[in-house]
């Protein structure tokens, strides 16, 4: 589980690539990059735990909605994460359910970096890769 910053890939945004071995271990490192890009990571204390349940009928949806809730619970509820426990099942759709720890904004404005305001959808993937997963995303900033 991992992610490494992209260089010229926008000018005004922020993108990254993120790895895993399971798509649970993929989505986790897409979180993990979103929160280190919007604060240092490692100064997020696991005070809140935040329940995150999407549904979308493809992975790259399913990415896209879960990284634009993040968002969204920046925004509305000032929270930003710095653990995730993911698990992905396919019934009809597929369903992901988060277990986020956290702390509110207030408590780390210190530590603030990036105000990450959108997931856009430039350069947007999601592919499997050997027996890994590999994603590719841009963060408007």
């Amino acid at each position: 589980m991992s992610y490494r910053l992209l260089e010229d890939i926008a000018i005004a945004d922020v993108a990254f690539e993120a790895t895993g071995k399971t798509l649970e271990e993929l989505f986790e490192s897409c979180a993990i990059a979103f929160s280190d890009i919007s604060a240092n990571v490692k100064k997020i204390q696991p005070k809140i735990k935040k329940e995150i349940k999407v549904e979308s009928e493809t992975i790259e949806d399913l990415l896209y909605n879960f990284l634009s809730e993040l968002v969204y619970l920046k925004d509305v509820e000032q929270l930003l994460f710095a653990k995730y426990e993911v698990k992905i099942k396919r019934v009809k759709n597929y369903e992901l359910i988060v277990s986020a720890y956290g702390q509110n904004l207030n408590e780390i404005r210190s530590e603030l970096r990036n105000d990450v305001k959108a997931v856009t959808m430039h350069q947007f993937q999601v592919k499997q890769i050997g027996k890994g997963w590999q994603a590719r995303v841009v963060l408007d900033i």
